[in-house]
């Protein structure tokens, strides 16, 4: 359950990212390119970024421990503005999904995508019962 509601999230945040133009950060939709459509792909694109975020993030912030603890942590806004870049990178190969045109602007996405992920992570949070 925790999946899908980051899942659904990550969608949203992407949809906010995707409709400031200065960012150059585009989503194509599936063929036929209704609002559904867009939906479908959005929610599609949430689920390989949150897959790619889980499985080859965790192997690169294992790996680039030191680099976070050098940087006090500001080498996470490169790792995640690559790991959105990678998820570009896996979806542009069909007809459809997310293309970042510039490294760096990937980078700004995913610090936004962040920010709109804590926000919500705030509010979606489980409420631990008072006793």
């Amino acid at each position: 359950m925790r999946f899908l509601v980051r899942v659904v999230v990550n969608a949203f945040a992407i949809w906010i990212v995707t409709l400031i133009p200065v960012l150059q950060v585009d989503v194509t939709p599936f063929a036929p390119g209704g609002d559904l459509q867009l939906v479908l792909t959005l929610l599609a694109v949430a689920a390989i970024f949150a897959v790619v975020n889980t499985v080859i993030g965790t192997v690169i912030k294992i790996v680039a421990f030191p680099l976070y603890i050098l940087t006090l942590g500001l080498i996470s806004l490169l790792i995640n503005g690559f790991l959105l870049w990678l998820t570009a990178a896996i979806t542009s190969g069909w007809s459809w999904g997310l293309d970042v045109h510039h490294f760096w602007w990937g980078v700004v996405a995913a610090l936004l995508i962040g920010l709109i992920n804590g926000v919500f992570g705030m509010i979606l949070r489980p409420q631990k019962k008072k006793r």
